[in-house]
């Protein structure tokens, strides 16, 4: 079996992190994290976790012509397909989906309004959004373009500028084990 094979459609990477290869040179995913809302033979769509804006949740609000709200998150850029307002948050009444344990994906305007009027909840609002037809993820994981890892709400919620650095670091190098035949190596072995 191949890797297409192998990933359509029972290893669905909903609710995974896909990490950009430090070799993906497409500046619309440069080092980029990307959580998948969802995976199917039909295609994907995610958002980018790492990629927030200058301009506000309040400051978005108010350019919409919406009552003014007390949330100063920064507005993050999603992807590149346009598409509707989408948050990710944890409140499970104004949810559409649960994508992980804690982490929840809205994108019905009762819910963003909502989400919007509380100040203090973690929330990720995104415009734009990154999307795949079907089997194009998959080949571009065959390539090599993109590490899936496990996602967790500290990391969907994290707001570093380093994200993708942390993450990319924290992969152990399959290259380096192989290639030496170790069953184990650190994540910075220059530590050692």
């Amino acid at each position: 079996m191949n890797l297409l094979q192998d990933l359509l459609p029972m290893d669905s990477l909903e609710g995974q992190l896909l990490l950009a290869s430090e070799h993906l040179v497409d500046p619309n995913f440069a080092k980029t994290v990307v959580l998948l809302i969802q995976h199917s033979d039909q295609g994907a769509l995610g958002v980018i976790l790492n990629r927030p804006t200058s301009k506000t949740v309040r400051e978005l609000w108010h350019e919409l012509g919406q009552p003014p709200c007390p949330c100063q998150q920064p507005v993050h850029l999603g992807g590149p397909v346009s598409g509707p307002l989408m948050a990710l948050h944890d409140q499970a009444a104004l949810a559409e989906v649960e994508i992980v344990p804690g982490v929840y994906f809205a994108a019905k305007k009762p819910h963003l309004d909502a989400l919007v009027q509380q100040a203090d909840s973690p929330l990720k609002l995104f415009v734009g959004h990154a999307g795949w037809g079907p089997g194009q993820l998959e080949a571009e994981l065959a390539q090599g373009a993109w590490r899936p890892v496990p996602a967790a709400v500290a990391l969907v919620f994290d707001d570093l500028p380093d994200l993708w650095q942390r993450l990319w670091q924290s992969l152990p190098n399959p290259g380096l084990a192989s290639l030496l035949h170790l069953k184990h190596v650190p994540p910075d072995p220059s530590l050692n």
